[in-house]
């Protein structure tokens, strides 16, 4: 079925059914009905490559994430998706698998493919051949939970720091001294955010630096970060856990230790993901809303690509208290010696 069939169907040129199609505002509301009735009728489809060659643009746009398997980050690209087909965009996804070169690669190929903007959650912030590529680029882009990057980039953020001073003062009224945070990379805003929130409240209530332990967000890190606080001569008594990522790993060293959460070790979890809802007891967390924020991301974008400057959109997180904290145990030490439960 061809366009000229659509036009000979309502009786009119073919001009007007291009006008219709393309959402052309000079187009009387019943022209547009003759024309949308003929196109239902003929079950016609319009060739959606043309009509980006034409207009000058793909209607796509390009989403960049270090790993598609994290359950926050899918919940992100979903809420993207939503929002930007409700305009019209497709969203195509490239997964860096953490690799800054896989960043690279991927902007290249959106490149080619001619995507319309840019959402980019990047493996680092500190490879300046990226920012060089983008700003090469020229499309509008939004960094999510990034700094760096080109200067006119949108970004929207996390306020990691409001959750986890919330978390950390809660742990610090029940009574413990010795805490601990388990975190990503001090590269990349969320650590660097969640570390300097832990140590400001720990400074202000006159207690010792927090122990930290940064790294990869795996099952594998969780479990190896987990492992080595316990190891310690003075472990500590309550654990912050940096990323659902990181939480199966902490759970599985906690579990081959035979330790008790809350009785041997208080424990609080970023994101309440089903593994945090559903453990028992249920883990205290700090909690983002994932699906807002990457509602908030798309609308930065569809702003750019509008015309319109760039921004910065700041997304809340809060601290929800749960049974896996309590007061801490102060004449007894975790550890190698600690009893093992059968």
């Amino acid at each position: 079925m061809s366009i000229r069939e659509v036009a000979d169907l309502a009786g009119v040129a073919i001009s007007s059914v291009s006008r219709v199609l393309s959402g052309h505002p000079d187009v009387s509301p019943e022209m547009r009905e003759r024309v949308l009735s003929a196109v239902r009728e003929c079950g016609y489809e319009p060739n959606q490559l043309a009509q980006s060659l034409r207009r000058g643009t793909s209607m796509s746009v390009g989403f960049i994430v270090g790993d598609v398997s994290n359950q926050l980050m899918a919940t992100i690209a979903l809420a993207a998706e939503t929002r930007l087909a409700e305009k019209g965009y497709t969203l195509l996804l490239a997964n860096s698998r953490g690799l800054p070169a896989r960043d690279m690669a991927n902007l290249q190929m959106f490149g080619q493919r001619k995507v319309d903007g840019l959402l980019l959650s990047l493996t680092s912030e500190t490879e300046r051949r990226v920012a060089h590529l983008l700003k090469g680029m020229g499309k509008p882009a939004v960094l999510l939970d990034r700094d760096g990057g080109p200067r006119d980039a949108s970004r929207v953020l996390f306020d990691h720091a409001s959750g986890f001073r919330a978390a950390t003062e809660y742990l610090v009224g029940l009574g413990h001294r010795r805490i601990a945070l388990i975190a990503g990379s001090p590269d990349l805003r969320p650590a660097r955010e969640r570390v300097g929130a832990v140590m400001q409240v720990m400074t202000h209530a006159g207690l010792p630096k927090p122990l930290l332990v940064t790294g990869s967000l795996s099952r594998a890190q969780g479990n190896a970060a987990m492992s080595g606080l316990c190891e310690k001569s003075h472990p500590p008594t309550a654990v912050l856990c940096g990323s659902n990522q990181l939480l199966p790993g902490v759970l599985e060293a906690i579990r081959q230790r035979g330790l008790r959460i809350p009785a041997d070790l208080s424990l609080i979890t970023t994101d309440n993901v089903e593994l945090a809802e559903f453990h028992e007891p249920r883990l205290s967390s700090i909690n983002r809303d994932a699906a807002a924020f990457g509602w908030a991301a798309a609308d930065s974008l569809l702003r750019r690509m509008a015309g319109g400057s760039s921004d910065t959109v700041i997304c809340a997180t809060s601290f929800s208290a749960a049974a896996s904290c309590g007061a801490p145990k102060t004449a007894r030490q975790l550890g190698a010696g600690s009893r093992i439960l059968g």
